[in-house]
């Protein structure tokens, strides 16, 4: 009986090991929110997405928003246009960066003002290669209204 204890245990912290690295599949580094003012309804969040494997941003969420979206500013002729995207794709072991002027989450409907030294949480969607999705929670800092504009 010890000795079927003991493999079972064994072989639970063999898979939980193993499990380890699907966790780690996606990472999100510097992740942050510009500031409001009252009365504003909308701004960004920016960060870096590294995939190990590779797959794609499919959806973000915050409970400070009604909706959130991840978006994306181009140029089509000699005029900056932004708009929701349905997924962003997430190369294999490549920083993706969403920073103002490009991709980012949009955070609209703020039910508050957002104030630097606040923390904004959010939950990002990412599907991996395998078709398999990855839930991230992050806290992302407020940084003051005055930091560099999203061009739109």
């Amino acid at each position: 009986m010890k000795n079927s204890i003991a493999v079972l245990a064994g072989l639970v912290g063999l898979a939980l090991t193993l499990a380890l690295p699907a966790n780690a599949q996606t990472t999100v580094k510097d992740p942050w929110v510009r500031g409001t003012v009252a009365q504003q309804k909308a701004t960004g969040a920016f960060m870096q997405i590294t995939s190990a494997t590779g797959g794609r941003l499919l959806s973000a969420a915050s409970p400070v928003a009604g909706l959130v979206e991840v978006h994306e500013m181009k140029m089509e002729g000699s005029v900056m246009k932004m708009g929701a995207i349905s997924s962003l794709d997430l190369p294999a072991g490549q920083a993706v960066e969403l920073k103002p002027g490009g991709y980012h989450v949009m955070l609209m409907d703020l039910k508050k003002e957002l104030k630097a030294g606040d923390s904004v949480p959010l939950t990002l969607v990412v599907e991996g290669k395998d078709g398999k999705k990855q839930t991230l929670e992050i806290q992302a800092p407020v940084k003051a209204l005055g930091a560099p504009a999203m061009g739109h």
